[in-house]
């Protein structure tokens, strides 16, 4: 069978997912933190209303990764919330989704995306050096006690 593999804007159908991938990565290597409450208990309020976006990748129908877009000023975003469910990694299915909200942020003529990780996801951090994100601070984040990097894309 061949693979039908698309990217969707947010569909409450699949908001479970949202809120299950990105908990299984975070509990994984970390805690969930009040900003992770906010955003996974009230996607609606915190990414969606305010001008954000929230993608779904959907392997013959059925949802496997996500990642959401948040506004941060009128010419920024930040790329955060991206997740693969655990049995679709290896796939590229992260970069996939990955570029598909770069778009989508270029579409809105935005001058940059932003994003906070954590240097012991080594896989995350070269994926986004290989779409061509850059390194613009190291050490802790005051909105996230697990971040210790922010990246940037600029757009052009």
């Amino acid at each position: 069978m061949t693979k039908s593999v698309q990217i969707v804007p947010f569909d409450s159908r699949h908001l479970p997912l949202f809120v299950s991938l990105n908990k299984e990565w975070i509990e994984t290597y970390f805690k969930v933190e009040p900003m992770d409450v906010v955003q996974l208990e009230n996607p609606f309020d915190s990414i969606l209303k305010v001008g954000g976006e929230i993608f779904f990748l959907l392997e013959n129908g059925e949802a496997l990764g996500t990642c959401a877009m948040v506004p941060h000023g009128k010419a920024c975003y930040e790329l955060a919330k991206m997740a693969v469910s655990p049995a679709a990694r290896g796939k590229g299915y992260g970069e996939q989704i990955m570029h598909h909200a770069i778009q989508w942020a270029r579409d809105r003529e935005a001058e940059k995306i932003i994003l906070l990780s954590n240097t012991v996801l080594e896989p995350a951090i070269a994926l986004y050096k290989k779409v061509g994100f850059i390194t613009t601070r190291l050490g802790t984040h005051p909105d996230y006690e697990r971040c210790n990097i922010e990246m940037e894309l600029v757009l052009g």
